[in-house]
């Protein structure tokens, strides 16, 4: 999905059911500050760019436009644990995640 922060906040949300005014609540805001920021009107501070992020369950970067995949919290940290190993370790995850790649893209020609 690419567009601006608004666009990506109200596709999202709608995408997941969750009504504007459900949002705001759970963000401690009012709708119309949550409609604002929709409409790109203003932009909300990080914190609650975070709490966005969180509620829709998409990293801060895809949130932002900076990431055009969308990943869900478990991909997320599983991605995080990865980068804290070392790099042997991480070649040999990588191999056997090349390896499945590979595999699909086989079996899609087949």
């Amino acid at each position: 999905m690419q567009g601006d922060f608004g666009s990506v906040v109200v596709e999202l949300r709608k995408k997941q059911g969750i009504s504007q005014t459900d949002l705001a609540s759970r963000l401690g805001i009012h709708k119309n500050v949550l409609g604002r920021y929709e409409r790109n009107e203003v932009f909300p501070s990080i914190e609650i760019a975070r709490k966005i992020a969180d509620i829709l369950d998409v990293s801060l970067d895809y949130l932002t436009g900076k990431a055009d995949v969308q990943m869900d919290k478990n991909t997320r940290k599983r991605i995080l644990e990865v980068s804290k190993f070392e790099e042997i370790d991480r070649e040999h995850i990588f191999s056997v995640i090349d390896a499945f790649i590979a595999k699909r893209k086989i079996q899609s020609i087949l």
